[in-house]
């Protein structure tokens, strides 16, 4: 598992570097454009936006269409059917402490059919249904054919810690490359989305997975659905935002060093940026957001709009100081800006520190909250435990 933990590390830095050789990439902050962010609090036809009702019913369901026409596509939501059926092919690596369980969920639409699979660990001897957190994965397996891998997804540790935590892989859903993602729930269940320059591509195809696993969450007993958290690192960092603001069931949603298209503000064109990106991973995003290559001051959206999407929900986000790809400065001030969200309309207290540089401890508090560690872009067993107390303290 250290083995093929190592090598996808190396793969991540191998592509970074040779991104930037290729690209002129800005990793001084000497060198970032002055900030003007687009304001969430005027609507497309110039209402101030200064109450609840304006925002659930005007600003919000604008920002949602935007994000889906020139981001990431939709998330659709019609099909047919759906059943849970439970299988039992690997053995429980948890025995004595958690039950472990390993569902099948098949969805049919207009005829066709797909299947993907969700494991699912619960705490054992637990006299109540549990939170549940759901990790979006899209790391190869690893070598030793472990489910769960030590620090990307603690399950032992979180167990522990009284919560259910569940796990899809991605590739099971939309492969996680430009010739193949659509071989999956795309051709399967939506081939109209393909030809949509809109349309739905890799991050909509993860998250319609997540909805379908919270789908299974609020009919297993044993999962309190109602206090259930959405986890992705990177790429499903993503996916995770995205499915958030989507689907309002999920009651926290932690983005971990998602960067550019997720946590980091992209008018900063800091570290990776919408040309690299959709560049690099064509797939990803929908076409629409190729035109702001170059030129991400003409999107009618910013990052800091899409962590308002959570609220009153929680949100939490986290950087890595070595991870100046992921530019964590931009991600911290997408969500500093965003927590504007709880404190002008939903009157809940949010404060970030101004001085991002020395930031040391984590930013717990409810609704809203930060981290950054030392290292190097991962997820981390260090990240996991600020996630929980995070987690905790808005349950």
């Amino acid at each position: 598992m250290l083995k093929s933990l190592f090598f996808t590390a190396i793969l991540v830095i191998s592509l970074n570097s040779i991104l930037m050789a290729q690209y002129d990439v800005n990793e001084d902050e000497s060198k970032v454009p002055p900030l003007a962010l687009p304001d969430p609090f005027i609507s497309k036809e110039g209402k101030v936006i200064t109450s609840i009702s304006e925002w659930e019913n005007i600003r919000r369901p604008e920002l949602i269409n935007l994000f889906t026409e020139e981001v990431y596509g939709p998330i659709p939501g019609d099909f047919d059917e759906i059943k849970f059926e439970e299988v039992s092919e690997s053995q429980n690596p948890l025995e004595g402490l958690a039950i472990f369980k390993e569902i099948d969920i098949r969805v049919s639409r207009k005829g066709q059919k797909h299947s993907m699979r969700l494991n699912l660990f619960l705490p054992q001897n637990s006299s109540k249904p549990s939170p549940v957190i759901l990790l979006v994965n899209h790391r190869e397996k690893s070598e030793d054919g472990k489910i769960a891998e030590d620090g990307y997804w603690p399950v032992e540790n979180i167990i522990k810690r009284g919560f259910a935590t569940a796990s899809f892989h991605g590739e099971t859903v939309a492969p996680d490359d430009a010739e193949r993602f659509s071989e999956g729930v795309i051709s399967n269940l939506y081939p109209e989305e393909l030809p949509n320059p809109a349309g739905m591509r890799t991050f909509g195809a993860w998250g319609w997975a997540a909805m379908r696993a919270m789908d299974y969450f609020e009919k297993d007993p044993l999962i309190d659905a109602k206090k259930s958290t959405i986890v992705g690192h990177s790429r499903s960092g993503k996916t995770a935002l995205w499915t958030g603001a989507i689907d309002e069931r999920w009651s926290v949603v932690i983005s971990n060093e998602s960067g550019c298209g997720g946590a980091a503000l992209s008018r900063r064109k800091f570290g990776e940026t919408v040309k690299i990106i959709n560049n690099a991973f064509p797939h990803w995003f929908n076409d629409n957001f190729k035109n702001y290559a170059d030129h991400e001051e003409s999107l009618p959206i910013d990052q800091h709009m899409l962590a308002m999407m959570m609220a009153p929900r929680s949100v939490y986000f986290s950087s890595a100081r070595e991870d100046r790809w992921a530019d964590p400065k931009g991600e911290y001030l997408s969500l500093k800006i965003g927590s504007r969200i709880y404190s002008e309309i939903y009157e809940q207290p949010v404060a970030f520190p101004d001085d991002f540089e020395n930031l040391k401890a984590p930013v717990l508090q409810k609704h809203s909250g930060y981290h950054i560690r030392e290292g190097k872009h991962n997820l981390t067993l260090e990240d996991w435990n600020h996630f929980m107390d995070f987690i905790e303290l808005n349950q």
